[in-house]
């Protein structure tokens, strides 16, 4: 008997497990992250947050507005995701959003903090045309728009004598997003920062560096997959010519299949290792988590739905979710940062071009196959000391 029960239990975790690897899994569910992660940031998860790495308060709260917004652009009543997303802005701009902060540079606080707050600002925007909110959006616009004028390089510093190009990309993307709202006023900005960009990318990889000298734009590391993923997710509201380019180059060099299963991408370019960071996490097989979830928002507004649901089906096996009719979490919700990446890669969508031509796929159909098969196997070990067991008891 418990030799059956076990069986049936085996047998029931593949099937489920089987049915996240096929079924459609890119939007789905979403709403029921945002529940949950709305419950966490009012038990004070941004705090708890805050204390695993510096932009943590930040980043929890810009997620789950950002995601709010990208769900409030098509849904028939806007309102309820407008609201959230308002409040998730307001918090930005508390101190405590602005406590890792600095003041003194330029624009103030950084441009991490700038280009994030007003990347929402402009989506918030979109949804709703407010006055307020509108001269906010102009007058941080404007002071990007100067820095970046006054600058020797394109990257701006997020902290004092640090720049990391991923954050740049974030604040000019706001830019384009402030263009197309109108009145435009900022395309000789972008079209400089895209000139100076081509000139500084990383000599190994031909894609943005993660880091660069603060005073030159030189690049002081090679591209990596946690960069790369917000970098490919921005990049085409900015230049979708360059960004299809650019997102074609990391594909190539990021998306693995380690063990020939995945898909997954790599923290480091294929044939490179190196340590990994607070950003990154664990790298099992040089693969990033964090950077494979924010991939699936990469590929959405490139057109690579391939890779897009393959990433999001892999992402329903390995992140165990937990799912009840009002709310859903992925690995026990033990940390909601990382469900607030993934709801908002899930929702990802181009704010400003166009989206793009469907992508040749660069996953092959056949991807499941192996997971299916080792399920498979193990429903098939389950029930032999059954069958034995029977076969046993069997008059001779």
């Amino acid at each position: 008997m418990l030799r059956r029960i076990a069986a049936v239990l085996v047998t029931l975790i593949a099937l489920v497990a089987a049915a996240r690897l096929v079924t459609p899994q890119q939007t789905p569910g979403v709403r029921q992250q945002l529940t949950f992660l709305r419950a966490q940031l009012d038990a004070g998860a941004a705090e708890q947050a805050q204390q695993l790495f510096p932009e943590g308060y930040f980043f929890l709260h810009a997620l789950y507005g950002l995601a709010h917004v990208d769900l409030g652009r098509t849904a028939a009543d806007p309102a309820p995701d407008l609201r959230e997303a308002r409040w998730a802005l307001d918090r930005l701009a508390t101190p405590a959003g602005r406590q890792p902060f600095d003041a003194g540079l330029a624009p103030a606080y950084g441009v991490f903090y700038q280009g994030w707050s007003n990347w929402l600002r402009g989506g918030i925007l979109s949804l709703h045309p407010d006055p307020a909110l509108r001269r906010d959006f102009d007058a941080a616009s404007a002071a990007l728009a100067a820095a970046f004028d006054a600058a020797p390089t394109p990257f701006l510093a997020a902290y004092p004598g640090q720049a990391w190009p991923v954050d740049s990309t974030v604040a000019v993307a706001s830019l384009r997003l402030h263009d197309k709202l109108g009145p435009p006023r900022y395309a000789g900005t972008i079209e400089r920062w895209l000139s100076g960009v081509r000139q500084r990318l990383d000599p190994a990889t031909g894609l943005l560096p993660h880091t660069v000298d603060p005073v030159s734009g030189a690049p002081t590391s090679v591209a990596r997959g946690t960069s790369q993923s917000i970098i490919q997710r921005f990049l085409v509201d900015i230049d979708p010519a360059f960004a299809r380019s650019q997102y074609l180059r990391f594909r190539t060099q990021f998306v693995v299949r380690p063990l020939r299963l995945g898909p997954a991408v790599r923290e480091y370019p294929v044939g490179r290792d190196g340590p990994g960071d607070v950003d990154s996490g664990p790298l099992p097989l040089g693969v990033s988590l964090s950077a494979t979830a924010v991939t699936l928002g990469a590929a959405a507004v490139q057109g690579d739905g391939r890779l897009a649901g393959a990433l999001a089906n892999y992402g329903e096996l390995i992140g165990v979710p937990v799912s009840t009719p009002w709310s859903k979490r992925y690995a026990a919700g033990v940390l909601p940062i990382g469900d607030a990446f993934l709801a908002w890669s899930k929702t990802a969508r181009p704010w400003v071009a166009a989206q793009p031509a469907p992508l040749p796929p660069g996953v092959s159909r056949t991807w499941r196959l192996p997971f299916l098969a080792l399920l498979a196997l193990g429903v098939l070990l389950s029930w032999l000391p059954v069958a034995r067991s029977v076969s046993g008891r069997r008059p001779g």
